[in-house]
């Protein structure tokens, strides 16, 4: 996300610059301006753009206002001032945020994140986050049967139940198989988008379930295919999250 200063004090200038690029890895600072003159200059310039401009309201050679009057913006403009007589004159001259003047790094960081809804742009780290999430989970799960061990592909897991202190995957074949780790382990290691917690006993695929009714206590009854030798049950506090899923 690039960004432009316009402000005419050097020190308020170096502070904001500074405070962006310790706290925000995806804001690229483009240039900086300290006049109307020099602002209007940048901004009628074919190659240059910003995503965000962050603008002083008092300017070496007038108000920021002028600006607006001179030149059409389409970047985002976040407004910074030590006046807060400016704020009404600001959002009606169409800006995103009005920062007040020492720019706390929290009422910065509301700004960014309006820009970047604005502009639908993630922010780095949660992309990462996103992308390392999706890595983590598994789309296999390894098995013993007496000396083998057997791949068994996520895909193929029509449900898990526990039982009697022992966990099993239940395939879309009718197979079933014991597995050694927890239920919280397996939840953990599923796509949330495919599997669902429904009980402390059940996690139970997407494309294993068939049909839905009322059941006592206000719980949800979950026919599935195939048919699984136990009853399966969303508990009542999970019914409405069930049916967001269920979408």
């Amino acid at each position: 996300m690039k960004a432009f200063i316009v402000e005419d004090e050097l020190i308020a200038q170096n502070k904001l610059s500074r405070m962006l690029k310790e706290a925000f890895d995806d804001v690229e600072i483009v240039g900086s301006a300290s006049s109307v003159k020099d602002t209007l200059e940048w901004l009628r310039t074919p190659d240059n753009e910003a995503d965000i401009i962050f603008m002083d309201v008092e300017l070496a050679d007038g108000n920021c206002f002028n600006i607006f009057r001179e030149q059409e913006i389409k970047a985002n403009v976040v407004m910074t001032t030590a006046y807060d007589s400016y704020a009404i004159k600001a959002f009606e001259a169409g800006s995103l945020d009005y920062l007040l003047k020492p720019i706390e790094p929290e009422a910065l960081a509301r700004a960014v994140s309006r820009c970047r809804n604005r502009l639908n742009v993630p922010r780095i780290e949660d992309a990462l986050k996103a992308e390392e999430q999706q890595r983590r989970y598994k789309d296999r799960f390894l098995v013993r049967i007496g000396d083998q061990i057997i791949p068994i592909m996520t895909s193929d897991i029509a449900y898990i139940h526990s039982e009697s202190k022992s966990n099993y995957i239940f395939t879309h074949d009718t197979r079933s198989y014991i597995i050694d780790q927890s239920m919280e382990a397996m939840e953990e290691a599923l796509d949330p988008k495919l599997f669902f917690r429904c009980s402390r006993g059940c996690i139970i695929a997407r494309n294993a379930v068939k049909s839905v009714s009322k059941h006592i206590s206000g719980r949800l009854r979950i026919v599935s295919e195939p048919e699984p030798p136990f009853e399966t049950t969303v508990s009542r506090a999970r019914v409405d999250d069930f049916l967001e899923w269920l979408k």
